[in-house]
């Protein structure tokens, strides 16, 4: 005779499942099996009052990044996929010019300070870290990253939880040789080879 009792736990409940029959559970162990490149994305705030020279200048914001992707070369365009309601969706909806910084494989501890949930300051996050300011986003180029771009934002296209921010591509550098790319797979960061 089957056992048709309802679970003894909660544990032993299945899955809540979308309308697509997929659960967030199953979605995120199959994604984790992709093998991602990871990037710092950054943006300035805009001063509190432009019309004030005097007044205190906006923070640099950060924020890693694995959903990123090349869409066009001609003309070039890079897409970036920002969770609604972060602080970087808030401010790429209203500041259009941002950067993205490629991370080497010897910048995990960027990646993981920048993807830390409930931080206080993203003042403080820059506080150690090389950087230069792009000379058209003002936004904050971290060195020793093995390719840096600058960005205005060319479309917004609302996904699901998330926005797909378009931009094009201002300035390409390749400032460091040296060194693998960091990746996320599997919920770690890692190494290639």
């Amino acid at each position: 005779m089957p056992n048709t009792s309802a679970p003894s736990t909660i544990t032993d409940a299945p899955a809540a499942l979308h309308a697509e029959g997929v659960s967030n559970d199953e979605f995120r162990a199959a994604l984790s099996r992709l093998a991602a490149g990871v990037v710092l994305v950054t943006a300035q705030e805009p001063p509190l009052d432009p019309d004030d020279p005097s007044a205190p200048a906006g923070e640099d914001v950060g924020m890693t990044a694995t959903a990123f992707l090349s869409v066009s070369l001609d003309p070039p365009l890079v897409l970036v996929s920002l969770r609604n309601g972060s602080r970087m969706d808030e401010l790429l909806d209203e500041q259009p010019l941002w950067a993205v910084s490629v991370l080497s494989e010897s910048q995990r501890h960027v990646a993981g300070r920048f993807a830390m949930k409930g931080r206080v300051s993203d003042r403080l996050l820059f506080a150690d870290i090389p950087y230069l300011r792009g000379e058209h986003s003002g936004a904050p180029l971290v060195g020793g990253a093995l390719a840096t771009l600058e960005c205005r934002t060319e479309q917004r296209v609302p996904a699901g939880d998330h926005t797909l921010v378009i931009g094009r591509v201002l300035t390409a550098r390749v400032p460091s040789a040296e060194g693998g790319p960091l990746t996320y797979f599997r919920g770690r960061y890692r190494q290639l080879g």
